[in-house]
């Protein structure tokens, strides 16, 4: 097990059933991520959803998932929840809404550098990589400013008996928007809870109008601020039906499909 998940994320993992009483972690911790939900559930059909974006919005104000039926790209910006859905068209979520997958955090940024110059989305991450000063069980980065050449994705909702993510994922839709100004949100996540969550760079986009969104598959950042909050533990909420299964051991080339199809 030492090999799969390390003792610095042992101890910054925190997994428990979801109550029916919402989550029960205290709201004023910094720097402690929030999920409902886990990415292998969400891989195997559970769509559904127990927990509602207004519990979510209790414990964070930047986040990033879905929707029940998985009905499109979930953005969280300044504790206001918009959702993209499979046709690109931005609504604000209501606070009882359930998500099967979100993840939020309330940010506070411990880092933040100015862009003067294109930032392509390999860069993109470099930075936010080179920002955090260790590695963690989680870290948020929220950028805002100017951004081109950005090709998003969303996909369109479900109904039971719900398919494997990855099907929904192969019906996806993409478009372009070549200039945009708005913000980024997401989270990088380390490869040893891959299964609780998508390893890597998670990134969602929402232009400043509400006009344009969905999950960041390119971009380039071309003016603005990039800011970093590198979290202590993330607590993960699981619904009673959901295995957890073991993190670190998942699909990693499925996680691939989903996150960069």
């Amino acid at each position: 097990m030492r090999d799969i998940i390390d003792d610095r994320l042992v101890g910054a993992l925190h997994l428990r059933a979801l109550t029916r009483r919402g989550f029960a972690h205290d709201a004023a911790r910094e720097h402690t991520a929030f999920q409902a939900g886990t990415l292998r559930a969400l891989m195997e059909g559970h769509l559904g959803g127990d927990a509602t974006i207004g519990e979510l919005l209790e414990h964070g104000d930047l986040g990033i998932g879905t929707v029940q039926h998985v009905g499109g790209e979930l953005v969280i910006v300044d504790g206001e929840a918009f959702l993209v859905d499979g046709h690109g068209v931005v609504t604000r979520v209501a606070s009882q809404t359930p998500t099967p997958f979100a993840v939020v955090c309330r940010f506070s940024p411990i880092a933040e550098v100015e862009i003067d110059g294109r930032v392509d989305l390999q860069g993109f991450r470099h930075l936010v990589d080179g920002l955090l000063p260790t590695a963690g069980p989680v870290a948020a980065v929220r950028a805002d400013g100017e951004f081109r050449d950005l090709r998003l994705r969303s996909v369109h909702g479900r109904q039971p008996p719900y398919p494997p993510l990855a099907e929904i994922i192969a019906h996806q839709t993409q478009w372009s928007v070549q200039a945009a100004r708005g913000t980024i949100v997401g989270f990088r996540f380390p490869d040893e809870i891959a299964g609780v969550e998508a390893p890597g760079h998670h990134l969602h986009f929402l232009s400043e109008d509400r006009a344009d969104g969905g999950h960041v598959l390119d971009m380039a950042m071309t003016d603005g601020r990039v800011a970093i909050d590198a979290g202590d533990e993330l607590h993960v909420e699981l619904p009673s039906h959901v295995r957890l299964g073991t993190p670190g051991v998942a699909d990693r080339a499925a996680i691939h499909d989903i996150e960069e199809g």
